[in-house]
């Protein structure tokens, strides 16, 4: 158990990584991945997703980073900024990559099993019965508890690889106090009593959500939309050449935050300039708003 799913991301990182090692992490991708490398001098080596292919891996370009100081790739499915969700078929090519160069995966599945109409999730683990898998995950998006602040990492081990990391996963876990006793005690009536139709309403909610800002947005010049699969976002690219006075996502988000008092992400949060993230959460009456502000911006800015 961990102190929310971030505090998973921290131990898994800590305990497959060394000074000096490098670490294989998503463009565009959760900040928080680097951060961690960074504080423990871990090389963040990004490996490109591919926005043509609903943020596919480039398995070419993520192989051709790989080295003798590579000590796991990590990925992150269903995404966090992207909204994409991997297909079986293509988890197999990341773990045949990892079987290849016999380097541990780390699965972010921290939005396991929230996809959209259409797509199926996979849980990484099932696919391989040799690549040693670190699962990440907790009840904060899928229960919509993000304050519980409970996490869990499932040790897929294969052949024993993973025996000393148990060890160094133990040890970690007693660096603080977390998570809280009581809030744990509510997991097992959480996965035994919740109903299968929570998950199902709670998905057709978001995926209604979703299709607002992608049928909203579609309208506003100089944007293009990348179809979200799953979680919680919906990734736009910007065709920065349309507009006469923005020169970068930053500028962008700036400005449209003082002109209209929507509040987005830049994509240079997430390692991808040229892009900006929304949250599909709100209402859909603050949803259908935003986008009306969004597209009204964008049309006062263009050339």
């Amino acid at each position: 158990m961990t102190s929310g799913c971030s505090g998973a991301v921290e131990m898994a990182i800590g305990v497959l990584c060394s000074e000096g090692q490098n670490i294989l992490l998503p463009r565009p991708g959760f900040c928080l991945y680097n951060t961690v490398a960074g504080s423990r001098n871990i090389e963040a080596r990004l490996y490109n997703l591919l926005a043509e292919k609903n943020w596919e891996i480039d398995i070419k370009h993520m192989e051709s980073l790989i080295d003798k100081n590579t000590a796991a790739i990590l990925i992150n499915n269903p995404s966090n900024p992207c909204g994409s969700n991997f297909t079986k078929a293509h988890l197999k090519a990341i773990l045949a990559v990892c079987e290849k160069h016999k380097i541990p995966l780390i699965s972010d599945e921290i939005y396991a099993n929230m996809v959209f109409g259409g797509q199926v999730f996979t849980p990484t683990a099932t696919l391989t019965s040799t690549v040693p898998i670190l699962t990440l995950g907790g009840l904060a998006k899928q229960w919509l508890v993000p304050g519980w602040r409970i996490g869990w990492i499932l040790v897929h081990s294969r052949n024993h690889a993973f025996d000393e990391v148990r060890k160094g996963l133990f040890a970690l876990s007693t660096l603080i106090n977390g998570p809280c006793a009581i809030v744990q005690a509510a997991i097992p009536d959480i996965f035994d009593n919740v109903p299968d139709s929570y998950l199902r309403d709670l998905n057709k909610q978001l995926e209604s959500h979703a299709r607002v800002l992608e049928t909203e947005l579609a309208k506003a010049p100089g944007l293009d939309v990348i179809t979200p699969q799953g979680a919680m976002y919906v990734m736009v690219k910007l065709d920065l050449d349309s507009f006469t006075d923005i020169s970068d996502d930053a500028e962008f988000c700036q400005k449209l935050k003082w002109e209209e008092n929507v509040e987005i992400l830049p994509g240079e949060c997430f390692a991808y300039p040229g892009t900006v993230r929304l949250v599909i959460t709100p209402p859909k009456d603050k949803l259908h708003a935003a986008s009306e502000r969004i597209a009204a911006f964008c049309k006062r800015h263009r050339k």
